[in-house]
């Protein structure tokens, strides 16, 4: 392994937490041992082409230092390579690096987190959601919560995951559910009403809504969380239950698992946004497969099932 590791920082990060969080990340990475240089892009496409630039160069680890953001985009560019994938997390959800059981918001322990990490020549294989060309590590959103997503990212204030409370609080008022039809591998149609529909490769979004709350990133399944309708009162009484993810023992919530999914709209003509790490993906229909051991990661084992 290249002894030159490559930190991939967005400086914009957790309100400017992203530029001032590679610091102590490569500190603890010096102190290791290894060389370091940083990217940093003049936009997402320019930092993307940068960080595959330093993956087809044969650097030893590609570090993402942000939010999920950034992870995602790091993604891109490891995914399917023997390149490693390091995450420091100082943004806003950080959804990827707690489903890994890495630090968050504490950027000299993740650095020697995945110092240590190299220096033992140990990683560990996840499986990743695709959709298309894309890549996705935590949960593919639709519904009601890519309506909470698209008004969140709007959003200035609060920061952190009250943003997210407060944009679920403002698209109450619009509730309602979609006529959806999903695929789940080779099977028939199944068309349901739903508030909601989340495809999780991981278990959380939102900053530790664990929606998909049984998700396993090494299972080579994907868990599809079906919210049913539901009124203001129902939703708001659940709500709180998803950070714990006992939500999904209630009567309106059914879990499937399946190793390729299909999602479109059963209404001509109904608008339906997915969102895949915080990011927008497009309009329904999208199909999402499992792809087992996508990427390495710098992280330590999982405890147990």
């Amino acid at each position: 392994m290249s002894g030159e590791i490559t930190l991939f920082v967005n400086p914009t990060a957790g309100h400017g937490r992203g530029a001032g969080a590679a610091q102590p990340a490569a500190r603890a990475l010096r102190a290791a041992g290894f060389s370091v240089r940083t990217v940093v892009g003049a936009d997402a496409d320019d930092a993307l082409t940068r960080a595959r630039r330093a993956v087809r160069g044969g650097t030893g680890a590609l570090i993402a230092v942000g939010g999920d953001g950034m992870t995602s985009l790091a993604l891109q560019a490891v995914a399917g390579t023997d390149t490693p994938l390091g995450v420091v997390a100082v943004g806003t959800g950080n959804d990827i690096a707690r489903s890994l059981g890495l630090p968050v918001r504490d950027p000299a322990g993740a650095g020697r987190v995945i110092a240590q990490a190299l220096k033992e020549g140990r990683s560990r294989s996840i499986d990743l959601g695709r959709v298309g060309g894309r890549w996705y590590g935590s949960v593919l959103a639709s519904g009601f919560d890519s309506r909470v997503n698209d008004r969140a990212n709007r959003m200035r204030w609060p920061a952190g995951r009250l943003r997210y409370d407060a944009a679920i609080l403002a698209e109450l008022a619009g509730l309602r559910a979609v006529p959806y039809r999903l695929r789940l591998d080779d099977g028939p149609p199944l068309e349901t009403d739903a508030t909601l529909v989340a495809v999780g490769n991981g278990p959380s979004y939102g900053g530790g809504m664990r929606i998909c709350a049984d998700a396993r990133l090494d299972d080579g399944l994907l868990d599809v969380t079906v919210v049913g309708e539901c009124g203001r009162t129902t939703l708001l009484r659940v709500f709180p239950r998803v950070y714990r993810g006992t939500h999904l023992a209630h009567p309106a919530v059914t879990v499937h698992r399946a190793a390729k999914v299909t999602l479109e709209t059963a209404t001509p003509g109904e608008t339906v946004t997915g969102y895949a790490d915080g990011e927008p993906l497009g309009p329904l229909p999208l199909t999402v497969e499992a792809v087992p051991a996508a990427v390495r990661v710098l992280a330590p084992e999982p405890a147990g099932p």
